[in-house]
């Protein structure tokens, strides 16, 4: 298995004054369901990367190329009319915002420009500081650059895109339900934690890939989005390691796991594609089968299609799943 690629761009230091100050930020396809108090005058948002854009009307007909702004945009009561890699949405995040009746427009990395702007778009929301890219888009549909993950405070992080995009869609009074939703998922979920008497049982969520004979471990460190949740749930994280500075994720190897022998540590790991890499891929592992917590059961698989990297819903099934291995 070779996990989904993850983007992540430097922002020159100029833009940092800028980017502090930008925080703000069954459905039917193209179409906005519900809505808030003003949804047919001009809007304007200032993007991470600083730039003004703006709208003569809140968009109906969007393209997403990121994930977990596909998963944003849906939560909204929007159905994207274009989506990057749907394949691959279904696969990873699905299980929890499912779209359908969309088109896809080619990969995350490489979307397909023919494709999207054959669409008519009102809107493309991406993650990226390619200025050749967003210059392309933009000569057929005005692009909103999102951040997507920031290892400093993911939290926030997500409520400044998730606010970002509810105003260029109209759908501020939807996004702040949905952030509300969110907000008492964490605290019902530091509640269940709390009353179960293990909260100060340490977890290490990861997930990884199989080259050869060897098994890559990606642990989630806590700027991570799942180390955040974790962190508001009142749990501890037992990945202390590196990370890589954008996305909070760390690297190792079943070998590297030896150092965790509390037997009581949960182990929790991503599943989605079922490439079952902790269950068949380290099976007759000798370091792996005398793990701590691999002899006290205490391996656990996330529910499929749950984004660790998405918005508010994918969000809380994480936080369901926490509640499950510590409370149920």
């Amino acid at each position: 298995m070779r996990l989904p690629t993850l983007k992540r761009f430097a922002v020159p230091a100029a833009l940092a004054a800028v980017l502090a100050a930008s925080a703000c930020g069954t459905t039917e396809e193209g179409s906005a369901t519900g809505g808030s108090e003003d949804e047919s005058g001009p809007v304007s948002v200032t993007d991470f990367l600083g730039r003004e854009v703006e709208l003569d009307a809140p968009a109906e007909n969007v393209v997403a190329l990121e994930w977990a702004e596909v998963e944003i945009v849906a939560s909204l009561g929007v159905t994207p009319v274009g989506v990057a890699d749907l394949e691959g949405y279904n696969t990873w995040v699905g299980g929890t915002v499912p779209v359908e009746d969309t088109t896809d427009v080619g990969t995350r990395q490489e979307p397909s420009i023919d494709a999207i702007a054959g669409l008519g778009a009102d809107l493309v929301i991406m993650e990226t500081d390619d200025e050749a890219l967003i210059a392309s888009i933009e000569e057929f549909v005005p692009v909103l650059v999102t951040e997507g993950s920031n290892e400093t405070d993911n939290l926030a992080r997500m409520k400044s895109d998730v606010d970002m995009i509810a105003e260029l869609l109209g759908k501020t009074d939807e996004a702040e339900a949905l952030w509300s939703d969110f907000e008492a998922k964490i605290a019902d979920t530091a509640a269940a934690i709390e009353a179960s008497g293990n909260a100060a049982v340490p977890f290490l969520f990861a997930d990884g890939w199989v080259e050869g004979d060897a098994v890559s471990v990606r642990p989630f460190g806590t700027g991570s989005l799942v180390g955040s949740l974790a962190a508001a749930a009142g749990l501890e994280n037992a990945w202390t390691g590196e990370t890589d500075g954008a996305w909070g994720l760390g690297a190792t190897d079943i070998e590297g796991m030896a150092q965790y022998t509390d037997t009581e540590m949960k182990f929790i790991h991503n599943n989605a594609d079922g490439s079952n890499i902790f269950t068949d891929g380290v099976a007759g592992n000798a370091i792996w089968e005398n793990l701590a917590f691999v002899k006290n059961g205490e391996v656990h698989e996330m529910p499929h299609g749950v984004w660790t990297f998405g918005g508010p819903k994918s969000s809380e099934a994480i936080l369901d799943a926490f509640a499950e291995v510590y409370a149920s």
